[in-house]
């Protein structure tokens, strides 16, 4: 059944690596997959990464056909010269759907809208970081705000920061090209988070929306989304594609 993605909101799925429904519908996710991916899943040396490639490849396809009459097999897909999945072409009557991917231990996510860029980033707070990491990622006011929070505090503030700064690149489609030094976040606990630029990297604050999310309690979510106006509705669920 189709739903509707109004042009105005952003839609984010979200299933668990471990997800018992979703891994039992492991056969009908392999009929969806393209020879390609079928190749690439099989280039994977361990079952733990085979299993997340196969969630992702469903997620996707199957979140797409929620907003337009493709079957989840027949959506074609191309990466652009930074890597980034995009639909290869758009059927007639579709809808100019933009989606986005990120997963970590434990969680896949997928972001959907409609003519807009979007990019999402999704994260394990538990894993490790080593001190030199905000000095070589972040903009120095980023790393000086960082450093300004109590240490127990510290560590997932810094997954506040990496997220947010992931989703913007990812929604701007250049990945680790765009300079990350060139624009920088500003976090607030009673508003949403807003960006700055340099010179060097002309872009407009305020066609900029971002949101941040704690799906679990271990996992931090960060989204980026051109607006053109007022906020976005966003809508985060987890499901079983």
């Amino acid at each position: 059944m189709l739903e509707l993605l109004p042009l105005h909101a952003v839609h984010v799925d979200l299933v668990a690596n471990d997800n018992a429904a979703a891994l039992a519908r492991r056969e009908r996710y392999l009929s969806l997959m393209s020879p390609d991916e079928h190749e690439r899943m099989a280039r994977l040396v361990f079952e733990r990464d085979r299993r997340r490639f196969l969630l992702t490849r469903a997620l996707v396809r199957t979140m797409l056909s929620k907003y337009a009459a493709v079957a989840p097999q027949d959506w074609k897909f191309v990466a652009n010269v930074h890597g980034r999945p995009e639909l290869l072409d758009r059927p007639d009557g579709v809808p100019d759907l933009r989606f986005n991917l990120s997963h970590t231990d434990g969680l896949i996510a997928c972001a959907v809208t409609i003519g807009r860029e979007v990019g999402v980033d999704v994260e394990h707070v538990g894993r490790r970081i080593t001190r030199d990491v905000p000095a070589r990622f972040f903009a120095p006011r980023e790393v000086a705000a960082l450093l300004a929070v109590p240490e127990p505090e510290r560590h997932k503030v810094f997954f506040d920061y990496w997220t947010l700064k992931e989703a913007y690149i990812k929604a701007r489609g250049f990945g680790l090209a765009l300079p990350l030094a060139d624009f920088a976040f500003r976090l607030s606990p009673v508003s949403p988070p807003e960006i700055s630029f340099e010179p060097a990297l002309p872009d407009d604050p305020e066609s900029w929306q971002f949101a941040q999310d704690w799906p679990t309690p271990v996992h931090r979510l960060g989204l980026a989304v051109r607006r053109t106006g007022a906020d976005l509705p966003i809508r985060i669920r987890e499901v079983v594609p």
